[in-house]
This record gives C-alpha cells, structure tokens and sequence, in this order.
C-alpha cells in the first residue's frame, strides 16, 4: 500500500517567486488587461466619433480620476508585455539563456513596466 500524504496548504502570499516567474505572470496578466481594455477603447472611440458633443463627452470621461489611474494601468500594462514579449523573442533564439543574464532581463522587463508606468503617472500630473 503506497503512503498517501494529505495535500499540503500552499500560502500563495509566501511563495516568492524568481524575477523571471513574476515576469512571466506579468505579462499573462498585462495581456489580459489589454484584452479587457478593447471594448471600452472602441466604446470611447465610437463616442468621440458622433460629433462635437460626443468628443467633448469622451473628453470628460478620459479626463475622469477614474480613468487617468486606469491609463496608468494601462500604460504599465502595455509596456510590461512589450517588453516581457521581447525577452521572450530573444529567448526562444537562444540569447539570454544563461541564469544570470536572464535574472537580469527578468529584472529588467519587471522595472521597465513601473518605469513606464510612473513616468505616466508624472506627465499627467503634470497637465492637470
């Protein structure tokens, strides 16, 4: 009779996870955010679309606190996939394979997203 154990309790909030895992799951999730992001583009391009009004409408929404941390998001997300998909690209042809170099590129493409994003963050603080 083989020794059956009861499964163990795995405490997703202690798990740390290597730079390239948490680029990895960043970029699932930045893919996602995109995705979802579709229709609300298409909606508010649609709006601004309809004349005068609807621009100015779309404007008012864009302009919502709300939305400037969604595009925060947003910018974040895009540039977090940008980048984790280019280090994909130059792993699948072999560069950046070795441990420490791809720590780095993980580290990198993580950073790279918060950089990006803040640097957003600054600019539109900057307009209002």
């Amino acid at each position: 009779m083989a020794n059956k154990t009861a499964p163990k309790f795995l405490n997703l909030a202690l798990i740390k996870l290597p730079p390239g895992g948490v680029a990895s799951i960043g970029h699932r999730i930045s893919g996602v955010l995109m995705f979802l992001s579709i229709p609300a583009g298409a909606w508010l391009l649609d709006l601004s679309l309809r004349g005068e009004r609807g621009f100015r409408s779309a404007l008012d929404y864009l302009h919502s606190p709300v939305a400037l941390l969604l595009s925060v998001l947003l910018v974040w997300a895009l540039g977090h996939h940008l980048l984790a998909g280019i280090r994909h690209l130059l792993l699948d042809i072999g560069i950046g394979l070795e441990k420490r170099s791809a720590r780095l590129s993980a580290r990198l493409v993580n950073a790279g997203g918060v950089i990006l994003a803040l640097l957003w963050a600054l600019w539109l603080a900057g307009l209002t």
